[in-house]
């Protein structure tokens, strides 16, 4: 990276909650950061709260499941913004369906949300990073990726799918000075869904005993800042309180 060049982080999955904890953290650290979803025009707020607070934030509206908008997205930002330090995948599909109604059609989604999408992502940004000898791809996982669970087959088999990817990814490009990780979020993340759909949990639980979305976000910032002597693969994340 040249002398004075703005760094860049990439986050696909800039959702209202986790995703945009996670690009405020890196912009409130002067990087630039180029935001991407699905419907680019729900990136509004977000751009403007993190201009406002002083950084520079893009928004991309692109569907990470999609070959060419993937490519695309990665040759935009590279080109008209910067190179891509850090990358952050942040696409999950937590649904639940007994295996008897889980039709081919949600099965073949929840799997291209989860692990065809982090597929894609992982590899357009790698190529760029390979070519400048160093980088940063971090991975949000969750107990799925880990434990499968009843009613969870699809989600479980995806997220499954995409740590058995950043596993091989770090594998083959750790020694190429480039840091990949994935990160087992174990356990609700505080958003206005989860409290409305879990209000019993938030009533018995303590102030601290759900996952703070910019507490999470201070450790996607920790693994970038890591030095290379002792990188972490994998992180898992959970609330002092849950059972595990």
């Amino acid at each position: 990276m040249a002398s004075g060049e703005k760094k860049v982080a990439l986050i696909v999955g800039a959702g209202d909650s986790l995703g945009a904890a996670v690009a405020r953290r890196f912009a409130a650290n002067g990087f630039v950061v180029a935001l991407s979803r699905r419907h680019g025009d729900k990136l509004a707020g977000l751009v403007a709260e993190i201009e406002g607070a002083g950084g520079q934030a893009h928004a991309f509206g692109s569907d990470a499941r999609d070959e060419e908008q993937v490519i695309e997205l990665v040759g935009s930002v590279e080109n008209d913004i910067g190179p891509i330090e850090v990358a952050v995948h942040n696409i999950g599909a937590n649904v639940q369906f007994g295996i008897t109604e889980t039709t081919t059609r949600v099965f073949f989604k929840v799997w291209e949300l989860a692990c065809k999408s982090a597929f894609l992502v992982g590899r357009e940004v790698a190529k760029p990073m390979l070519a400048r000898g160093g980088g940063t791809i971090l991975f949000t996982g969750a107990t799925a990726s880990v434990r499968g669970a009843a009613g969870f087959a699809a989600f479980a088999s995806g997220m499954h799918g995409k740590r058995a990817l950043a596993q091989s990814m770090a594998r083959e490009l750790s020694p190429k000075n480039i840091h990949v990780a994935h990160i087992v979020i174990d356990g609700p993340i505080d958003t206005p869904f989860t409290r409305e759909r879990f209000p019993d949990l938030i009533a018995e639980r303590p102030d601290d005993g759900i996952l703070a979305p910019d507490d999470i976000a201070a450790n996607y910032w920790n693994l970038y800042k890591q030095p290379r002597s002792a990188w972490t693969h994998e992180l898992d994340l959970r609330p002092w309180v849950e059972p595990w």
